[in-house]
């Protein structure tokens, strides 16, 4: 036995074998994608990119507001009109994880639960993992 490196035909060999054995588990299939945007006077101003992944979980893995609309509740409008979609979708559950510099008190704000933490000292930073249910 030896390790490889992995062409593409191989990897989406070993993703669907991955996939197949999480059926067994997975019980339902949601899917879905929330992309969303603020805009000022035509200018995109904020964002958020979430995905629906296994057992109805959305995974939000972008939320961004300019610097200068920041404070402003521009996110939090993202965030309530993420979970109201997110329910139309079938979602009952969020999951996000965010860097010391962004938005822990954000989120904890909106409500959502850390679930988990680490700090790495060396390199200079945190990072959390959130949750919310949302049905």
């Amino acid at each position: 036995m030896k390790i490889i490196d992995l062409n593409d035909e191989q990897l989406e060999d070993i993703e669907s074998r991955l996939e197949e054995y999480d059926e067994s588990y997975i019980t339902y299939k949601v899917d879905g994608r929330i992309r969303i945007g603020m805009e000022d006077a035509g200018k995109l101003i904020g964002g958020l990119d979430a995905c629906i992944t296994t057992f109805k979980i959305l995974y939000v893995s972008t939320v961004f507001v300019d610097e200068k609309y920041r404070m402003q509740g521009i996110g939090a409008q993202l965030i309530r009109e993420m979970e109201k979609r997110a329910l139309e979708l079938g979602v009952n559950t969020i999951r996000l994880d965010t860097f010391n510099w962004q938005g822990k008190d954000f989120y904890e704000a909106m409500g959502y639960k850390c679930v988990g933490q680490y700090a790495n000292a060396e390199d200079g930073y945190s990072e959390y993992f959130f949750m919310k249910r949302i049905a």
